[in-house]
């Protein structure tokens, strides 16, 4: 099911990847204390196509309030689903911050 993805945080890379098949997406990020920065969105239009954006950042979303940190959403596509979806999210943000 597409809803049952796994990410992986390539922490040499600072990015956290999704790969379906021979394509791979991927959000870059920066961490300063206890926030992380979503700096870069990646995702080829086949990948965009077949609805894997919201669930790669959601997972992502999920990730980062697993960790107990804070988000900062950076990148544009990122801070996209943040607004649509900010009462579910809006915890992951630092004080003084609105989307």
């Amino acid at each position: 099911m597409i809803e049952d993805v796994a990410i992986t945080d390539n922490e040499f890379l600072r990015q956290f990847e999704l790969e379906v098949g021979e394509n791979m997406a991927r959000i870059e990020y920066a961490l300063q204390e206890r926030k992380i920065f979503l700096t870069k969105y990646c995702m080829c239009d086949d990948m965009e196509e077949q609805g894997f954006r919201d669930i790669f950042i959601k997972a992502v979303f999920e990730e980062v309030k697993d960790r107990g940190i804070h988000l900062v959403p950076t990148s544009p596509e990122v801070a996209s689903f943040l607004r649509k979806n900010r009462r579910k999210y809006k915890s992951l943000l630092p004080i003084g911050i609105n989307i």
